[in-house]
Formats: structure tokens, C-alpha cells, sequence
């Protein structure tokens, strides 16, 4: 199972050496804690809250190989080891051998 920690350096790394720039891969707090959030850093975000430009949504989406716009706010990946897997691989490029299924309601 991918460390929570480790899944943030991997991700972290993997989006930078594809795209030359740096982007805010961070873990959620509390009752959110395995969560992981990717987000713009200040340098790119569109406003103060660390927001994505439609741009950059449409570019985390597609570096990310998801079918849809990423959320103005970034792409949260819950806690869970298969996300973890999945996102690893999707951050570098690759197809995801596993997939991340929801667990909750």
C-alpha cells in the first residue's frame, strides 16, 4: 500500500518533471487526513484561495487522463490505496493499473 506521504512526493514530482512547473500536491487534516489534494501554487492560481484557471483545469485534466474539466478548487483523491496506485500512475502518464473505488454513501 503507497504511503500517504510517499503518494504526496511521487505525484508532486511526477506532475513537475512532465509539465517543468511545481503544483500544490498536499494531505487533508483531521478526519481528512489520507485525503490528498492537488491544487495550483500562488505563482499560477487565479485568486488567493490557490483556485485553478479554466485553463488549468482543462490541463491538470488532461496531464491527470481524466474525461472531464478538473474542479476550479483542484482534484481531491480520497484515502484509500488503490487511489493512491491510481494517481501515481496517472501523475506520470501511465494508465492505471488499478482504479480507485468509492467507499463511502
Amino acid at each position: 500500500m503507497p504511503d500517504r506521504d510517499e503518494t504526496i512526493k511521487t505525484i508532486k514530482q511526477a506532475l513537475k518533471q512532465r509539465t517543468g512547473r511545481q503544483w500544490s500536491v498536499t494531505g487533508g487534516r483531521g478526519t481528512a487526513y489520507g485525503w490528498i489534494e492537488i491544487r495550483a501554487i500562488k505563482k499560477y492560481a487565479a485568486n488567493e484561495w490557490g483556485d485553478l484557471t479554466d485553463d488549468d483545469q482543462a490541463y491538470l485534466a488532461q496531464l491527470l487522463g481524466l474525461d472531464r474539466k478538473a474542479h476550479r478548487q483542484g482534484v481531491s483523491i480520497p484515502a484509500s490505496s488503490n487511489y493512491y496506485s491510481e494517481y501515481i500512475a496517472r501523475a506520470k502518464g501511465e494508465t492505471p493499473e488499478v482504479y480507485g473505488e468509492p467507499y463511502w454513501d
